[in-house]
């Protein structure tokens, strides 16, 4: 298992099947207030995570605080990441949480080696690090704090509202470090929001977060990611999604199409089933290939959303008119080397994919 590695053996009568084998777990928690969630706290060895060099991604190092995710969204990415510690991808993904409560220590640790190369540190690649339980455990003022002291740039991805306590913080920190946030939204109402992010926060709310973030005086880029064929995927709903995060102030736009890969896929595919049971055959044609879309699919749907981001501002041409920064193109957005905490109205949001092999289409 790859918990192994961390040390600290102490028996945990109460642990799952499984959990009590892991080198590192100091107790397992359940609280009223998370009512259904057990948080299994450990004692990592390490903080920072190398990115495997074929990832083709615009940083080599992550952090990732929390292990599973309260947000429960049908679809992450990140779901078969639990096989690895001996638990199921589907409910236990959304209600074993592992928390590596001395994060930030050991990051401060490993960030003075005389070796660090103080490269871009990306947060929020696997999991949330502002899901529900950074409530409780407040790993991310140290983590932030570590990574700016120490000179390391930083980046945010989160879907979290949690995000908006450390605002400051992050300003500060983007005054010694370029900073880059972004917000994970996908849809444009919260009917469907409902079924497939029950755990994460409305629309609206991720939306006065990216207002929030504007009026900290930080750029806000974000991952309209994914993209649900024949629930999501249609110009009208593009089109009022793209007009509400311009009027919040959004400084990009990443178009991002569902993947499906194994571990995630069947527990989407049983949501699915459930909910929408018209459109298995049609999704099981689609990703009959594999995780990803076809060409065909690909080129219709970004034939289709080109205009809409042009309207709404999101696009190269945008950003020579002087209307609002642009997005990033090409593959994945990469980070400013020349600003420290940028100017909204000149650089573009620092955002990262919320999977290293997904495609972004804008």
């Amino acid at each position: 298992m790859r918990w192994a590695g961390q040390q600290i053996d102490v028996d945990q009568p109460g642990a799952l099947p499984g959990m009590a084998s892991i080198a590192g777990l100091v107790r397992s928690v359940t609280t009223p207030e998370f009512r259904g969630i057990t948080f299994h706290e450990v004692l990592a060895k390490s903080a920072l995570n190398k990115v495997p060099g074929q990832s083709r991604l615009p940083f080599d190092w992550t952090v990732n605080p929390y292990r599973g995710c309260s947000h429960a969204c049908r679809y992450c990415f990140a779901r078969p990441s639990h096989r690895y510690l001996e638990l199921d991808p589907g409910a236990d993904f959304d209600q074993q949480i592992v928390v590596k409560t001395n994060v930030a220590d050991v990051l401060r640790r490993e960030l003075a080696r005389p070796s660090w190369g103080h490269e871009q540190v990306a947060l929020g690649t696997n999991t949330d690090p502002y899901q529900r339980a950074e409530g409780r455990y407040r790993l991310m003022p140290g983590i932030i704090q570590a990574l700016a002291e120490s000179g390391t740039p930083l980046s945010v991805l989160t879907k979290g509202t949690l995000v908006r306590r450390d605002l400051e913080l992050l300003s500060s920190a983007a005054e010694q470090v370029p900073v880059g946030l972004g917000v994970s939204l996908a849809f444009a109402a919260d009917e469907l929001r409902r079924e497939v992010d029950p755990g994460a926060p409305s629309v609206r709310a991720r939306l006065d977060v990216i207002r929030e973030i504007r009026a900290a005086g930080l750029p806000c880029g974000v991952m309209v990611a994914p993209v649900l064929p024949w629930l999501t995927d249609s110009a009208e709903h593009l089109d009022a999604l793209f007009g509400e995060l311009a009027d919040a102030g959004a400084t990009g736009a990443t178009v991002v199409i569902l993947y499906l890969r194994p571990g995630t896929r069947e527990w989407f595919m049983q949501w699915l089933g459930e909910v929408h049971p018209e459109l298995v055959k049609r999704y099981e044609q689609l990703y009959s290939r594999g995780a990803y879309v076809p060409e065909s699919y690909k080129r219709a749907f970004g034939e289709k959303v080109a205009p809409l981001l042009r309207k709404h501002g999101f696009d190269q041409a945008s950003r020579h008119r002087g209307d609002r920064p642009h997005p990033v193109r090409g593959r994945y957005p990469g980070l400013p080397r020349t600003h420290r905490h940028p100017e909204p109205s000149v650089q573009p949001a620092v955002t990262h994919p919320p999977i290293p092999e997904q495609e972004a289409l804008f």
